[in-house]
């Protein structure tokens, strides 16, 4: 038996979700929540019980903890825990990133619904399960941004100001500045607001 945790925080495709793979006779649905926290609290709760997660299915883009952040604690503290992305993100800058996170899975919502449950016995066999018509475009542009610069650019397409920046990530003034040039000079555009719209377009934030 599989045993699976849903965290999708539209409720409409998690209820969906969760009624699909409950007529699999070798998938459990243990629960499903709405944000990466409640899922990052479940799937350590369960931990050491009869019933651990043995596969996550998330969405991405999810309140306190994205999909990505949630793989990479899992990856992290080395829980036995296996991560299947479902998005509507069909860029292949999530897929990199996801997988440099350590995810097994990643599929998107529009393909049939006997593809999730194929690629949860897979991942579960030790597999890994990633939408074809991604997997090779994945690797034709190299992500730019390393980690910091992404920060500074998510928050600054939320409005932040540099000072703003700079007192949320515990940093100075002079270095938010410096990471917004840099990423600006990588993406080659004119202006933070354009950073942010061409690296979210691409899937690197």
């Amino acid at each position: 038996m599989i045993r699976v945790l849903l965290a999708e925080d539209q409720a409409m495709v998690r209820g969906a979700l969760s009624a699909l793979l409950a007529l699999e006779s070798d998938i459990e649905v243990l629960g499903s929540v709405a944000d990466g926290e409640q899922a990052w609290r479940e799937v350590q709760r369960r931990q050491g019980t009869d019933t651990p997660v043995d596969v996550l299915v998330s969405d991405i883009e999810m309140p306190h903890l994205t999909g990505l952040e949630l793989a990479q604690r899992i990856r992290e503290r080395e829980l036995p825990v296996k991560v299947v992305i479902v998005t509507t993100f069909a860029r292949s800058g999530y897929l990199r990133r996801a997988l440099d996170a350590g995810v097994s899975g990643y599929l998107l919502k529009d393909a049939p619904a006997e593809k999730l449950a194929e690629a949860l016995r897979q991942v579960h066999r030790g597999g890994r399960a990633i939408a074809p018509e991604l997997a090779l475009e994945a690797w034709s542009e190299a992500d730019p941004l390393n980690e910091r610069e992404r920060q500074v650019l998510r928050l600054a397409g939320e409005g932040l100001g540099a000072a703003e920046i700079a007192e949320k990530l515990h940093l100075s003034h002079g270095t938010v500045r410096n990471y917004l040039s840099e990423a600006i000079g990588k993406l080659g555009v004119s202006n933070r607001i354009e950073a942010h719209r061409l690296a979210r377009q691409k899937g690197w934030l």
